[in-house]
């Protein structure tokens, strides 16, 4: 909740939006790292250096960071991403690896991560062209859970697994509960599920390996509300504008966009001609209801 009263978020309206906050939304950095952005004097308003975030940006000011011009802030979008194995989570990498920004089809807005996988770590990511949105989402205080499917070599023992709901410290660092269950086991080899909100750098990886476990895979399924569910590797799909209000309070949003075709409107209820729904199973294979980067399904 802001420590706003309604009359000072009236006049801030009124003066238009916080520089950072505006710069974030406009997909350039999380508010974060704009108000460092603004400490290093990177960035123009209307010409004259920007001194302090508290500085309002109003409709057809022209902002620029480090001399290069920024549009206008876009109305916040959320995708959900099945990351592969292989991939930085990053926009570039010094040791020259592919990143996700790399991989990501054709026809997308800028994004950034709402946190990171590590480049062996596979599963559901969540991109937003919200800087502001993307730093929310990452903080433990939302009471987020994390769950993952885990693959691990070594002998499972249950009873620590249960253990770990009371929390951990491992070399020093002290994690908060986590759920762990054994789904299945053959030989030296298991299949987990594990749940945790912190979701810390490596934090899976180091708590099994102190658990005597080495992590041979690892495949993040669920983040908050959102499922990975079917989505193919490699593949985007963009969350509705629904969802985006009712899970996350975000008030507008552009028509839901797959395959980077923006769908047209529909015409007035009354004006369709009535029809028959279609079987299910055809309608599982309607290509304009799959997500960027999979294939369609053919009947």
């Amino acid at each position: 909740m802001s420590d706003d009263t309604p009359d000072d978020a009236a006049h801030d309206t009124a003066r238009g939006e916080r520089i950072a906050k505006w710069l974030a939304r406009a997909g350039v950095a999380s508010r974060r790292d704009a108000e460092a952005l603004i400490a290093e004097r990177l960035v123009t308003l209307n010409g004259r250096t920007v001194e302090t975030p508290a500085t309002f940006v109003a409709e057809g000011d022209a902002v620029l960071v480090r001399g290069q011009r920024v549009g206008a802030a876009e109305v916040t979008r959320l995708f959900r991403y099945h990351k592969p194995d292989g991939l930085v989570t990053t926009h570039k990498d010094p040791q020259k690896r592919p990143t996700v920004f790399e991989r990501l089809p054709a026809g997308l807005p800028r994004l950034v991560s709402v946190g990171r996988l590590d480049l062996t770590s596979e599963g559901l990511l969540l991109l937003t062209n919200d800087g502001a949105l993307a730093r929310r989402l990452e903080l433990p205080s939302n009471g987020w859970s994390r769950r993952y499917r885990v693959r691990v070599h070594g002998k499972v023992h249950e009873g620590a697994l249960a253990w770990l709901a009371r929390g951990i410290t491992v070399e020093g660092v002290k994690y908060g509960p986590i759920t762990a269950g054994l789904d299945s086991r053959q030989g030296t080899n298991a299949w987990l599920t594990v749940t945790l909100q912190e979701g810390r750098n490596r934090e899976i990886r180091r708590v099994m390996e102190h658990l005597g476990l080495h992590v041979t895979r690892l495949i993040r399924v669920a983040y908050g509300p959102f499922q990975l569910g079917a989505l193919p590797p490699g593949a985007v799909e963009e969350v509705n504008a629904r969802t985006l209000r009712d899970e996350l309070g975000v008030a507008t949003a552009k028509p839901r966009i797959q395959r980077g075709v923006e769908r047209e409107p529909l015409p007035p209820a009354e004006a369709e001609p009535p029809r028959k729904r279609a079987p299910r199973a055809r309608r599982a294979g309607d290509p304009h209801r799959t997500p960027w980067g999979a294939k369609p399904r053919t009947e």
